[in-house]
């Protein structure tokens, strides 16, 4: 089939674009404003492929100081948008280890000590600690908070009603055209096969989409952008090797709760000095909560459903949380390079947008807006080049869209971001002060240090619980575990000293019945396993097996002959396996030994 422009997966960057971009194919009164150059006489043909089973499926809940979606909506009003809610309370929060189990270094020990002797001068109540001003560079106050899930079905709804623009959800795209380094398409994928991709009885081969502009925007971990970088390259320098997994309830407060709409809580210190955490309120007391577990919290068991349980537990969190029901859940991969991830952003025929493109700021932790504005920024520049019948060459990008990315904010403050993170590299304390040396300086100072791949970083689960738990016993619970079929995290946690969940049914709940209530998760039949273990002997040989620790879901788990098995039926599609598998490719170390490829199904909650 021919289209004009294709587009790769159906997230904030791209509900910019589209935004942008169909506001300018139409006339007032109705009438295209531009013809087709794949079938003469039409309007321009732009079609969208999404992988999740509906457009507000398979993302986020947010805060953003909404500068580019202001842009594209000035008369925004919150209330139009369930859930929607302006920013109105900002604070961080210090949590200090409750139970003893945190593995804390010296220099924190010493600060939660001097905190515990002072508390009286302090503002300290439950184990924690109130900091008296959120940075400038972390500030959201008089933004907005946002159910991402909510919005994208907001402006989707919008952009297919302009006429200009076809969103087909539950269209996955296998892999990109491209011939002789030139994008002319994508394939989307087959369907009709069993997990292992044979042809059954209902095959249907993945058509062929040929386009003058491919417009990739499918995320940090998405098919298609990893394609393009291992067939382009990446600028010299750039990498992606700092990641996290972010892991969110969506809950309904207490009828007494004292948090208001556009509460907006950050913490930091616990349950690990690495997690960070957050807690956004909505209207009509519905709350987004949730932890980020970073590449750089070198643990082998970094699961990241029993660290949100614990999160919600600790005294501070609980006496606003106790009581509270939950209504849906989720988890994805956070691209946490930054501007170092950035890939080549256009060439010929295709351009590059979004998470997946660099734009994440991490100093202040926002990525919806630089997402958004990425995408206007293209579709500005596209329109520019149909209005001119300018071909969409690699020049031609480079000098329209990537011009008008160089000379944005985004760009301004994504350099005074881009080493703010380097200090956590070498720990917490450094890393903390490394941000608020970036912050403060405008970037002009920071603690610079070299990112080293996931792999890297990890220790053995002996070297791990060194002095906590005997290596025999270490051995002997993995024994136990791979003959249940179950993670080791399980049985080791309770041993190196934290306390067993006590189960509630509504809120704290297992991970499986968190997955069927809150995830409403499933994995439509006719579809190959998008999740592959490359060299099956690297797998054995792993003395980790974090691909199983952290998989959100327990889509992976411990499997015969040491190689691990995967259920693709409760995989949410957050990516976190790709890049925290301890196995380096063998012929790439910049890649794992793990392929994730395009896939069907997932989470089915809009509230996320």
């Amino acid at each position: 089939m021919d289209v004009d422009i294709a587009c790769v997966g159906f997230g904030p960057a791209m509900a910019g674009f589209l935004t942008t971009l169909s506001r300018g194919l139409v006339k007032p009164d109705g009438t295209p404003a531009l013809a087709s150059p794949a079938e003469p006489g039409m309007p321009l043909r732009v079609v969208c492929y999404e992988r999740a089973d509906d457009i507000g499926f398979g993302v986020s809940g947010i805060v953003t100081r909404g500068r580019g979606l202001r842009a594209t909506f000035p008369d925004l009003d919150p209330k139009q948008i369930p859930m929607a809610a302006r920013v109105v309370e900002e604070k961080v929060v210090y949590l200090l280890d409750p139970i003893g189990a945190s593995r804390r270094s010296w220099t924190l020990r010493a600060a939660d000590a001097c905190i515990r002797a002072f508390k009286g001068l302090l503002p300290f109540e439950k184990e924690a600690v109130e900091l008296p001003w959120t940075p400038a560079f972390l500030r959201k106050e008089g933004g907005l908070l946002l159910s991402m899930g909510q919005f994208m079905q907001w402006v989707g709804a919008q952009v297919q009603g302009v006429g200009a623009v076809q969103i087909w959800p539950g269209t996955p795209v296998s892999q990109a055209l491209i011939q002789e380094d030139k994008v002319t398409g994508v394939r989307l994928l087959d369907q009709g096969v069993d997990k292992q991709g044979r042809p059954g009885s209902g095959f249907m081969p993945g058509m062929d989409i040929h386009a003058a502009l491919t417009v990739v925007g499918d995320g940090p971990v998405g098919p298609i952008g990893r394609q393009l970088d291992e067939h382009f390259g990446r600028p010299q320098g750039h990498h992606t090797r700092d990641w996290a997994v972010g892991m969110k309830f969506v809950v309904d407060l207490p009828q007494d709760t004292p948090l208001k709409a556009g509460t907006v809580m950050h913490t930091l210190g616990f349950p690990e000095p690495e997690i960070f955490g957050f807690l956004y309120v909505h209207p009509d007391r519905i709350a987004s909560l949730g932890i980020f577990v970073p590449s750089w919290f070198d643990s082998p068991v970094r699961t990241s459903y029993r660290y949100l349980q614990h999160w919600m537990l600790h005294p501070y969190l609980w006496a606003y949380l106790q009581g509270s029901k939950l209504r849906s859940w989720g988890a994805k991969t956070l691209g946490e390079s930054g501007r170092r991830g950035e890939p080549c952003l256009a060439g010929d025929g295709y351009a590059r947008i979004g998470e997946g493109s660099g734009t994440t700021n991490v100093l202040s932790g926002s990525g919806v807006d630089e997402a958004w504005t990425s995408g206007t920024q293209l579709a500005e520049s596209v329109l520019e080049l149909l209005q001119s019948a300018k071909p969409f060459t690699k020049g031609n990008l480079e000098q329209t869209y990537v011009k008008r990315r160089r000379a944005s904010w985004m760009e301004a403050e994504a350099r005074v971001a881009e080493k703010s993170r380097d200090g956590f590299q070498k720990g917490v304390v450094r890393g903390l002060l490394g941000m608020a040396l970036a912050g403060l300086t405008k970037g002009r100072l920071a603690l610079e240090s070299q990112a080293a791949p996931p792999y890297k970083r990890l220790p053995t689960l002996e070297e791990y619980y060194l002095g906590r738990i005997p290596a025999s016993d270490i051995r002997q619970l993995r024994k136990e575990c791979a003959i249940k079929g179950v993670s080791v995290h399980a049985a080791l946690m309770p041993r190196s000293g934290w306390p067993a969940i006590a189960y509630d049914g509504k809120l704290l709940m297992s991970h499986q019945d968190a997955l069927l209530l809150g995830g409403k998760v499933a994995g439509p039949p006719g579809y190959a396993d998008h999740v592959l273990f490359l060299y099956p002997h690297l797998c054995v040989e792993c003395g980790t097996r974090i691909c199983a620790e952290v998989c959100s879901g327990q889509a992976i788990t411990p499997g015969e002959n040491g190689v691990p098995a995967f259920d693709r039926e409760k995989c949410v599609h957050c990516g976190a396996c790709y890049w925290n598998c301890s196995q380096p490719h063998p012929d790439d170390p910049e890649r794992r030994n793990i392929a994730f490829q395009a896939g069907a199904g997932g989470l089915h909650s809009a509230e996320n």
